[in-house]
């Protein structure tokens, strides 16, 4: 694999923070500086968390940028959860934003446990 765009967990999580902006900018305007800039912003941690990983130098330090991702990743479940009941997501987008963060935590899961499982 020549880099990180290559992965299909990256791609998905590029794809997430995407649908993750056109959802936000159907939140009311009182929430412009509030949840809207929350779930942007660990929207966007989730893919740049990976490619940061995969840029150092060790694989400890891409299985601890992959935790941070998958941290974040969570942190947008939260975020979008509140957003449904606030009114501001149909149970449709939550079910569909679900179900991308649900794929790409497995995938974080399965990539961070092959790593730690490679020997020295």
């Amino acid at each position: 694999m020549k880099g990180y765009k290559e992965l299909e967990v990256w791609q998905k999580a590029v794809n997430l923070a995407t649908s993750t902006y056109e959802l936000t900018k159907a939140f009311p305007d009182s929430e412009k500086f509030g949840l809207s800039t929350q779930v942007r912003r660990a929207a966007t941690s989730v893919p740049a968390n990976i490619a940061d990983g995969w840029g150092r130098g060790s694989t400890k330090e891409y299985v601890q940028f992959l935790l941070v991702a998958r941290g974040s990743l969570l942190e947008l479940e939260t975020h979008l959860i509140i957003a449904q009941r606030l009114g501001y997501l149909n149970a449709d987008q939550s079910a569909t934003a679900h179900k991308q963060v649900e794929s790409i935590s497995m995938m974080l899961n399965r990539l961070i446990a092959a790593l730690r499982a490679r020997k020295p």
